[in-house]
């Protein structure tokens, strides 16, 4: 069995009583990302003490982690709509200077964005998975070749996560 998005106290609920009854939890999915980090604060441990994997969906930020929001918000982008997940409000400033710093990170590593933040899920240990939402056989060709290229020297960690603050 696998479950999804229980908050820290409910998930260790949820997985003592699978537990009890003898249901094995192979997998706990997720939101994970570098501009979503919320399962390191306390899901990964949890998934770790209790032996269950993580899956990380939304892997590229619901497209942010790509260079299709670099200079500005499309028109034909999810973003523009007025409804789903992704609302325009989402892309700061900020947001954008973050990514753009990241973009220039994975030019150096010989990466697009996309690879680069596929490829920094897959170096984790702790990511058993990752879910791409692709919407063409190209895009999933795209994301394979984050697995080319998953190795990131300590400089690039740190430099990641300055950039992330």
């Amino acid at each position: 069995m696998g479950i999804s998005k229980y908050p820290p106290k409910e998930l260790v609920k949820a997985y003592d009583i699978l537990k009890s009854q003898h249901v094995p939890c192979l997998i706990y999915q997720d939101k994970y990302s570098m501009l979503v980090r919320d399962p390191e604060k306390d899901h990964m441990a949890i998934n770790e003490k209790y032996g269950v994997g993580f899956i990380a969906f939304s892997p590229l930020a619901q497209g942010v982690l790509t260079n299709k929001y670099l200079h500005g918000i499309p028109e034909t982008s999810r973003a523009h709509k007025s409804h789903g997940f992704l609302q325009e409000s989402e892309i700061t400033p900020d947001v954008i200077q973050k990514v753009a710093a990241l973009n220039d990170l994975a030019q150096q590593r010989g990466q697009t964005l996309a690879e680069m933040a596929l490829a920094w899920l897959l170096h984790n240990r702790q990511v058993t998975s990752v879910i791409v939402g692709t919407s063409s056989l190209n895009q999933l060709k795209d994301n394979l070749k984050a697995k080319e290229n998953a190795e990131f020297s300590a400089e690039e960690m740190n430099l990641i996560e300055k950039i992330l603050g």
